[in-house]
């Protein structure tokens, strides 16, 4: 989030006030804000993919309602990732009483040190402007989280300097208070301990927090937003009943549902160091979809967006070490490169019971299929007869990881189904036709035309 200067502002609460500064309830800045963005035709949810006709109306109608919201789905469904455009939401600069411990707003302070300081100073009360990436605030829930981390607790440094055990001041404050006019993110709620969970019934509902057997009545202006795993509930606990009630909406995510949006995510994501071609993106997305739907893999715990964002990073990176061994200059990604993906991320795949021993047998013969679905659906009307006639009487081609793609295409005969194959791709570079002729020889291999083989030297013979 970018963080501009705020322009010239009132630095008092009298100049505030001359200003004609209004203030708004945390939700109401959030639902104008919202709706006019909607009215602008302005993307209020920059980087959310594949959400647009499920999620995001249900979050918008929440918002524009006035609730707090959990969010519920699979891991690596983009729950995090939306909790955190919310602050996008709200007034890029707000008012906050200067030294304000909870950030209050001049007109309306609502701890007992910032109450007696507005009596005292008057208009002359100072203020300082906080931007909304301040006003955000996210606790990844942990067994170990206690009432004083998201509530707050007596502060004994506070006791000793000789304020009485029931002064409010004697109150060191939790994420909860500290985020007052703010959003509070919880991610994985139902990890919180039940006792802990009921430390924020108050905090939800009545909007005031209860310290060690006495209660500090602030009026807390907070929006509060959780995730969850619906796995979650049985194995590692669950949001208790009181708690989910308080909750105005609950979303459930989804992975996304178009081949389109799930490309999308990963070239949105992952962090490539070499060109990928697009091609072996639809290949790893459709890997990545059809191990979702595979009966093999424990569909409860999902195939995280990650395990294709990571499995893309993977192929960049095969590419980058294959130039750096043999120094390509620009290294491409290959098809011989998608092998690199199930060695290493097949532990990111919880498997069912049963598939134990199995899990490399599953993960290649779902990569095989994805590769032959977008080789049809790529290069399907291709006429590519002419490169098996060639192959078959006797040119014989050699891959691998110790293959540089101009030594591919240098043992290529010349036939012009290349042109025709790479104009289809959209290649251009060295790198990136012979990442095309890569795909056309294992869509070959894979639909029994020609045959492939390791060599003695470990790389790969179509023949």
């Amino acid at each position: 989030m970018t963080v501009t200067n705020p322009e010239p502002r009132p630095r008092t609460l009298g100049e505030l006030r001359a200003s004609g500064h209004v203030q708004r309830p945390i939700k109401d800045e959030i639902r104008e804000n919202l709706l006019g963005a909607l009215r602008d035709g302005r993307d209020p949810w920059p980087g959310i993919v594949g959400f647009d006709a499920t999620v995001l109306p249900q979050l918008e109608r929440a918002l524009i309602a006035g609730h707090d919201v959990v969010l519920l789905g699979e891991r690596g469904q983009g729950k995090t990732r939306l909790l955190r455009t919310l602050p996008l939401l709200l007034d890029e600069w707000t008012p906050v009483i200067a030294g304000s411990e909870l950030g209050e707003h001049p007109y309306e302070p609502i701890t007992p040190a910032s109450i007696r300081r507005a009596a005292e100073l008057g208009d002359a009360l100072p203020v300082v402007w906080r931007h909304r990436s301040e006003r955000y605030a996210e606790k990844l829930a942990t067994p170990d989280t206690s009432v004083a981390d998201l509530v707050g607790d007596v502060d004994p440094v506070k006791v000793a300097e000789g304020r009485s055990l029931g002064d409010p001041e004697t109150i060191h404050f939790g994420l909860v208070p500290r985020a007052h006019r703010g959003i509070v993110a919880v991610n994985e709620l139902p990890d919180l301990a039940e006792r802990i969970q009921v430390s924020l019934l108050n905090v939800m509902e009545e909007r005031d927090i209860q310290v060690r057997g006495y209660t500090l009545r602030l009026p807390l202006d907070v929006l509060l937003v959780a995730s969850a795993n619906p796995e979650d509930y049985t194995n590692r606990g669950r949001i208790i009943t009181p708690l989910k009630d308080r909750f105005g909406a609950e979303i459930r995510t989804h992975y996304p549902s178009e081949l389109a949006d799930e490309i999308a995510v990963i070239e949105q994501e992952a962090q490539l160091r070499a060109e990928v071609p697009e091609h072996l993106l639809e290949i790893l997305a459709r890997f990545t979809r059809l191990l979702r739907e595979s009966p093999s893999v424990d569909q409860r715990s999902g195939v995280s967006a990650r395990f294709a964002v990571a499995a893309a990073e993977t192929v960049s990176a095969a590419a980058v070490h294959r130039g750096a061994v043999l120094g390509e200059v620009d290294p491409t990604a290959r098809p011989v490169d998608l092998g690199t993906v199930v060695e290493v991320l097949r532990g990111k795949i919880e498997f069912e019971s049963g598939e134990e021993g199995r899990e490399l047998e599953v993960l290649e013969h779902l990569l095989r299929r994805a590769t032959a679905d977008t080789v049809r659906e790529r290069l399907g009307g291709l006429d590519l007869g002419p490169l098996v006639a060639a192959i078959e009487a006797g040119s014989p081609v050699v891959t691998g990881e110790r293959v540089t793609a101009k030594d591919l295409l240098g043992e290529l005969p010349e036939l012009a189904v290349f042109d025709a194959l790479a104009d289809r791709l959209g290649a251009e570079s060295v790198g990136a036709r012979a990442a095309a002729v890569e795909l056309a020889l294992e869509g070959l291999y894979l639909a029994r035309r020609i045959a492939k083989d390791p060599d003695d030297d470990g790389q790969l013979v179509y023949s």
